[in-house]
């Protein structure tokens, strides 16, 4: 088992405490090069971090030939052009979510890994935490028998940091994003249930904009229909006076809910009464997949999260937005 070596492109906050440390703490696996743009900010960061290595520019990351493979942790906006650049350095991808802008831009993605034969990962890390290990288990285990629904509610309050239009934070400015927070984190929801029940065939949505605090869509209502038969509804709301966040699955015998981004118990619910789960989260909630693909390179176990069921997430979020983009220009 040889020690995989990891470059990140762009360590913003989520390389902080979510993402960075795990390709520290990973087994086989060593943080030996960092980049952001801003020179100063990379080598706080490699100082804090120790982290050998700093640049402010993603090619001499990429060309590092202390380099193994490549995290690219920027906004969307720029993921398929270090995708691309890193592929054609024959490294390994792993690739923050949501995976691109668009779902075109994902199959430019796995189109150039697959030709220069290296691997794409995306960070839909979920798929990789005991809590949601627990609730795919229950499911296949047959504790609510055959899957027939799934209900998403997601609602948030206006953030202050959205109150100014001369400094919005980047996850609601759609070029830099590809649309507003339901892209950041509705789409971790979506992925998760590709997971647990395949690929969803049809999805359709309505997207509004009602706070007007940004340009991005702030409340996005969805319809989708998984291969597998399950059908799903899902509101997401980021104006609202409280914060909801559950997933219902409901089956021939029972149902499951539990929370996207809070580490609150799973509840199961059947004929036999109530049961919980609480599951907490790991310190960082990359570090369980990031274990997955560093297994993978050295030839042990294979990692959930791919660029293929990634791009399927991608081209879900375009179906319910489509409306809303086609509307805007965006």
């Amino acid at each position: 088992m040889r020690t995989i070596r990891w470059g990140i492109i762009g360590v913003g906050d989520v390389t902080e405490v979510k993402s960075g440390p795990g390709f520290q703490k990973a087994s086989n696996s060593s943080l030996v090069a960092v980049m952001r743009r801003n020179e100063a900010l990379a080598k706080d960061y490699a100082d804090r971090h120790g982290v050998p290595r700093w640049y402010d520019d993603a090619a001499a990351l990429i060309n590092d030939p202390e380099v193994e493979a490549v995290y690219i942790a920027t906004p969307p906006y720029a993921h398929k052009q270090y995708t691309l650049m890193s592929a054609a350095a024959g490294k390994p991808v792993y690739v923050e979510k949501p995976m691109a802008l668009t779902w075109t831009d994902c199959q430019e993605m796995i189109s150039a890994c697959r030709a220069a034969r290296v691997p794409l990962w995306v960070g839909y890390y979920r798929r990789a935490l005991p809590r949601f290990i627990r609730v795919k288990e229950l499911i296949e285990a047959g504790t609510i028998g055959v899957p027939r629904s799934v209900t998403i509610t997601l609602h948030r309050r206006a953030a202050p940091e959205m109150f100014d239009p001369q400094n919005l934070p980047w996850r609601v400015v759609p070029e830099l994003s590809g649309g507003g927070i339901f892209v950041d984190m509705g789409s971790h929801t979506l992925d998760f249930l590709d997971y647990l029940f395949g690929p969803i065939r049809t999805a359709r949505g309505v997207a509004v904009n009602q706070g007007g605090y940004y340009p991005a869509e702030d409340h996005v209502a969805g319809t989708f229909v998984f291969d597998s038969g399950v059908v799903g509804v899902g509101t997401w709301c980021f104006t609202t006076f409280q914060e909801v966040d559950q997933t219902e699955i409901v089956g021939t015998l029972g149902k499951i809910s539990f929370a996207s981004f809070k580490a609150d118990p799973i509840k199961l619910t059947t004929a036999a009464g109530l049961q919980e789960f609480a599951i907490g989260d790991p310190p960082h909630v990359h570090q369980p997949l990031i274990q997955t693909i560093v297994d993978e390179l050295n030839g042990v176990g294979v990692c959930p999260s791919t660029g293929e069921n990634g791009a399927r997430t991608s081209w879900v979020v375009d179906q319910l937005l489509a409306e809303y983009r086609e509307q805007n220009g965006s």
